[in-house]
């Protein structure tokens, strides 16, 4: 069963986020013994985790195929790790396109597979181990920051630019996995998706500067793809989504020239049954508009039905790509730098 994130936990922190702080140090607590207990595997390969801060989408999936793709644009044998949240195989088990359903493996790791090979483990030392007996030469890891079971090389946080750290509470508080410091000083960089409305740059400055730490912070937005963007330009649309946060999938299809007739908001990683899409598609068919939704959604679909709805899949932009790649490198030279380190 999927959840949807309360209200509070994105206003400043009220009388539901005090009365719950002891649950929160609960959990936190938790969380630090599960470290403190924990001695992470180097499996060989290098591990590039990909995780957040917060309960919910921040746009970890999009980063971690990025971070993929610049790998295999350099002849790296790479593989992705996933704990396929909603599936019900716990693996180790690699994900076959057109054999598995999200039911069985979750939704993100099937667009993971879209990329690379890409494993379902619960036990994220025993994917790292099957992934390096199958060839790969990096791993890269979709979620798990807050997993000690793995040792990373790099660790990308990523955090939504309007979201930010909600009212920085930790579950169930608020949406935080953990306090936001703690969790920065684990972290290699700060990829900021979207434009900064919550001032997470300021913010972060303002910590590094107190604790005389230093943290790489990245600018990208996900951007849609352009053919469909020019398809969709113009026309009425029947928006939906299950993801973290539906608006920024609404916003998406605002900015990309589509007349919104009605939006249509699910809780993070809802199962569509056959009857709820067949009745979203009447009355898509009733307002004379185009049913739209998330790739991760159409993950999720029921088979007969995908082909009848539009997808919208979006990648990320680095505002500077340079800089991204620059972390990147540190793990995986070129064989120019190698030379010219010898």
């Amino acid at each position: 069963m999927t959840l949807k994130a309360p209200d509070f936990w994105s206003q400043p922190p009220g009388l539901a986020a005090w009365a719950l702080a002891p649950l929160g140090w609960l959990y936190d607590g938790a969380g630090r013994l599960r470290r403190w207990r924990t001695m992470p595997l180097d499996p060989g390969p290098p591990v590039i985790c990909v995780g957040n801060l917060v309960a919910g989408g921040a746009g970890k999936t999009p980063v971690a195929l990025a971070v993929a793709g610049w790998l295999r644009e350099r002849a790296v044998a790479v593989h992705l790790l996933s704990r396929g949240y909603g599936g019900c195989l716990t693996g180790p088990v690699r994900v076959a396109l057109g054999d598995h359903e999200a039911v069985q493996v979750g939704d993100e790791p099937l667009l993971l597979a879209a990329a690379g090979p890409t494993w379902v483990a619960r036990d994220r030392a025993a994917g790292a181990m099957a992934a390096r007996a199958a060839g790969a030469k990096a791993l890269v890891l979709d979620d798990g920051f807050q997993n000690p079971a793995l040792r990373y090389r790099l660790a990308l946080l990523v955090v939504d630019g309007t979201a930010g750290f909600g009212n920085g509470r930790v579950i169930p508080a608020g949406p935080l996995r953990e306090p936001v410091w703690r969790g920065l000083r684990r972290a290699s960089a700060l990829v900021i998706l979207g434009q900064d409305r919550a001032g997470i740059a300021a913010e972060v400055a303002g910590w590094t500067a107190s604790t005389g730490l230093s943290l790489p912070m990245l600018q990208a937005a996900l951007v849609p793809d352009p053919a469909v963007v020019e398809r969709l330009r113009g026309r009425r649309l029947l928006a939906f989504a299950g993801i973290g946060r539906p608006d920024k999938f609404f916003e998406t299809c605002r900015a990309l020239g589509g007349v919104l007739v009605e939006t249509l908001a699910f809780p993070d990683h809802h199962p569509y049954r056959s009857d709820e899409i067949a009745a979203l598609l009447d009355r898509a068919r009733a307002h004379g508009a185009e049913p739209v939704t998330t790739a991760k959604d159409a993950a999720r679909l029921p088979a007969a039905l995908r082909a009848q709805i539009q997808v919208v899949p979006v990648t990320v932009a680095w505002q500077e790509p340079d800089r991204f790649a620059a972390l990147l490198e540190a793990v995986f030279p070129s064989s120019e730098a190698l030379e010219a380190h010898v």
